[in-house]
């Protein structure tokens, strides 16, 4: 029997902080692409889509795909945006008969008319097809899920790496599962269990830490016969939401208030385990003074700028860093992506070599990160901002910063760009003449990604704390709407 089953990947993690809407074009800038263009360009990376076309070709359905969108983590989705990306799910369920349904989602979207985003998606495609048709959702590992998210799909897959690696992975265990699904074979619904903390303490850390245990609690619990995915959700803290935070997801059958206990266990370990923090968060000018003192023979040293991370909806744009960098007279440095769209225009009116004056960064909210600094800097390079990665998390995937820079102030190289997207991969910088393995400090935007590709090739990694958009000191963002309390905003929950 061949079955049909309509596909689509749509992802967006929504920072409720931010300024800056996020709308079609936003989506376009970091990637958009209809049906057979999709599997074109991601059909054999490590995305979901990827996943579910080898269940798909192997297991003879045909799969209706229609489309693949992302924009990078941003303010809440416009609902024109929102409409654009849905209706055409909902029409292809009107105009023909399918079998199940398979998303690629995130799980922390929120719109400007809803906070559950993914809920949305789900609720406007069961109003058509009914309860009857199975529906798989992969999500990211720092999704916030939502209570209408396990009541309205059946099977629920996230990723279990964070860096996330396995992208591909929980495409094709949400395919694979709903294969059975569609055969008779199994019939999962998805439990959740959640606790009052805005994420789990270490952002889901999978490299170090408890949160290694936890995924070879989940995996032994996935032997059993009728558990079929375990997924731990470390939650996004930079959505001002209801429910935000941690969860532990079950899709099973059976004996569910079994697999409730076992959820409940590992979110009690999440909870009771919220003091074991295994980042330093340093000041930007201690880091500085590192840098200025580092010997690099064994590699350089990576400076992670945690706060600006445009992966988790920070501006990009924060100076801070690259102040007490230069401050500090740290040499054979380069730092980026710093986003500025303002200084790459003037920029391109002149050629490389030129020495000019500039006013670099900080233009969003200077209260956050840090305001403009007043440089003057050497044009080095100028670019259309398009890269392909090759590490582990995008290898084969083409991305742009769109028009982009490189500088050099002192003696750090500063990639400036105009769109906004955290280090993932070497390419970031190799594609624009930066070669970050002969640099003696590598400072970058990004949590923890970026050590899927740079681990590898750093002497020492350390983290800071700029003050931007994505600080880890959350009682300093104004939170109106999350549930009170909750950790760590309210003092009474410390550990």
């Amino acid at each position: 029997m061949t079955f049909r089953v309509l596909s689509a990947e749509i992802a967006h993690e929504t920072n409720t902080f931010s300024r800056r809407p996020t709308d079609q074009q936003a989506f376009r800038d970091h990637y958009y692409f209809a049906g057979d263009e999709a599997v074109a360009q991601r059909g054999s990376a490590n995305t979901e889509l990827a996943g579910f076309l080898e269940v798909a070709r192997a297991a003879g359905w045909q799969l209706d795909h229609v489309h693949s969108a992302g924009a990078g983590p941003s303010g809440k989705v416009t609902r024109a945006a929102f409409d654009w990306l849905c209706d055409p799910l909902v029409e292809a369920l009107v105009a023909a008969d399918y079998d199940a349904i398979l998303l690629g989602l995130h799980g922390a979207m929120v719109t400007d008319f809803c906070a559950d985003g993914e809920g949305e998606i789900l609720a406007r495609l069961r109003a058509v097809c009914g309860p009857q048709i199975p529906i798989a959702i992969t999500l990211d590992l720092h999704a916030n899920v939502s209570q209408q998210m396990c009541d309205l799909a059946d099977i629920i897959v996230s990723y279990k790496t964070y860096p996330h690696v396995d992208m591909r992975v929980a495409g094709h265990q949400a395919a694979s599962l709903l294969q059975s699904t569609l055969l008779g074979e199994i019939k999962p619904r998805t439990i959740r269990a959640g606790c009052a903390m805005l994420e789990e303490v270490n952002g889901a850390r999978t490299d170090t830490g408890p949160m290694i245990e936890r995924l070879q609690a989940a995996r032994d619990w996935e032997q059993r016969a009728d558990v079929y995915a375990v997924s731990i959700n470390g939650g996004f803290a930079s959505a001002d939401i209801d429910e935000v935070g941690p969860t532990v997801l079950v899709t099973a059958e059976g004996d569910m208030e079994l697999h409730r206990r076992f959820a409940e266990g590992l979110v009690d370990d999440i909870w009771q385990r919220r003091g074991e923090v295994q980042n330093d968060y340093l000041e930007v000018d201690a880091a500085a003074a590192i840098a200025a003192r580092f010997d690099a023979r064994s590699g350089p040293l990576v400076i992670a700028d945690y706060a600006d991370n445009p992966g988790a909806g920070a501006y990009g744009d924060a100076t801070n860093l690259l102040r007490a960098l230069l401050q500090a007279g740290v040499t054979n440095a380069c730092f980026g992506p710093l986003v500025d769209g303002a200084t790459v225009q003037q920029l391109w009116a002149h050629e490389a070599g030129a020495s000019v004056e500039i006013q670099l960064g900080g233009k969003t909210d200077p209260a956050f990160g840090g305001g403009p600094l007043a440089l003057r800097a050497k044009l080095l390079l100028k670019s259309n901002g398009e890269y392909v990665g090759r590490g582990a998390m995008i290898g084969g995937l083409r991305r742009s910063f769109g028009p982009s820079v490189v500088i050099r102030v002192d003696d750090i190289e500063v990639l400036v760009t105009t769109r906004a997207a955290q280090i993932l991969d070497l390419q970031q910088f190799r594609s624009f003449a930066i070669d970050p393995q002969a640099k003696a400090v590598v400072a970058l935007k990004s949590m923890q990604h970026f050590r899927a590709d740079f681990e590898p090739i750093a002497g020492r990694v350390i983290v800071c704390d700029s003050g931007a958009l994505c600080t880890p000191r959350y009682r300093l963002l104004d939170y109106r709407h999350v549930p009170r309390p909750i950790f760590p905003l309210d003092p009474e929950l410390d550990p």
